[in-house]
């Protein structure tokens, strides 16, 4: 399979990119943005996801803090925390990195956040803003995602789009978005899901499949026309004993065999994932803005 048949959507070129133009965009500040993350546990995952966000922070000149509970913490502790960082003036924005442990009731605690300072963009305000189409924060994987469509050109007015996962980080938003009469919006979405039928049918019609479901090479080049467009959102960690880590990243999609229908598709790793953080890196530096006018 030659590479040169599609377009590869680099999600790390392009995001090398947006890192020069935040940074760019905070030179002439007296102050820097300040982006909290806030750790319960140890999982693996969560913590690298953590600390690539550290790194991040520190490429484009913000400051960056990490406060890392317990996985016995409790619900009332980290309400706190949070309760904490929502008054920490030194903070612009802040995350509380997901999951949670499943005694921490995980809706309880992003409703608490300061919606001026919740750089994921869970919190309901944010939610209810965007499904009416005004100004929010736009949560960091569908804001990468629209970014990566924008810089590459990827027509969507009139598309057929299809979703596959309907999680409120990711499915719903960008299903909201994509159907909006934004500039890349006004596609026709259809937002499919584990009780949805005729699944292959739909992705076949579709000319844009965004896969989100965190199920590895669950799209497979039969559910996907020649010619259309491929987005992966999954990153799932699969064992690899050739890998020094023991593990390695997957996506939703069968890369090796779906790569060559398509007119365009992304990575993993390297393609959506990069563009995650970006999108993280562009709402704390509004959130910095908008308390410092």
């Amino acid at each position: 399979m030659s590479r040169n048949s599609f377009q590869l959507l680099d999600g790390n070129a392009l995001a090398a990119l947006w890192k020069q133009k935040i940074k760019d965009a905070c030179a002439s500040f007296k102050q820097k943005p300040c982006l909290a993350a806030v750790l319960v546990g140890n999982d693996g995952a969560s913590q690298s996801y953590v600390q690539f966000k550290i790194k991040d922070c520190t490429d484009v000149g913000f400051e960056s803090k990490l406060i890392q509970l317990s996985e016995d913490t409790t619900q009332a502790s980290l309400l706190e925390t949070i309760e904490a960082l929502n008054q920490d003036t030194s903070v612009h924005g802040y995350i509380v990195q997901l999951p949670l442990p499943s005694h921490i009731n995980e809706q309880t605690i992003l409703a608490a956040i300061d919606p001026t300072k919740d750089v994921d963009g869970f919190h309901p305000l944010h939610a209810g803003r965007l499904m009416l189409s005004l100004p929010s924060f736009v949560p960091a994987t569908p804001w990468g995602i629209l970014a990566m469509i924008n810089h590459y050109q990827i027509p969507t007015e009139g598309a057929e789009i299809v979703i596959i996962g309907r999680s409120h980080i990711v499915g719903r938003p960008l299903s909201v978005l994509l159907s909006s009469s934004a500039k890349y919006g006004n596609g026709t979405v259809t937002l499919l899901h584990s009780k949805s039928k005729n699944l292959k049918a739909h992705c076949l019609r579709a000319d844009i499949i965004i896969a989100a479901l965190g199920k590895p090479g669950f799209v497979t080049a039969d559910m996907v026309k020649q010619g259309a467009v491929v987005i992966d959102v999954g990153t799932t960690r699969v064992q690899d004993p050739s890998s020094a880590r023991g593990w390695r990243l997957k996506g939703d999609v069968d890369f090796e065999h779906v790569a060559s229908k398509t007119l365009a598709i992304s990575p993993v790793p390297g393609g959506v994932g990069p563009m995650t953080r970006i999108g993280l890196l562009y709402n704390t530096l509004e959130a910095f803005k908008s308390l410092n006018p």
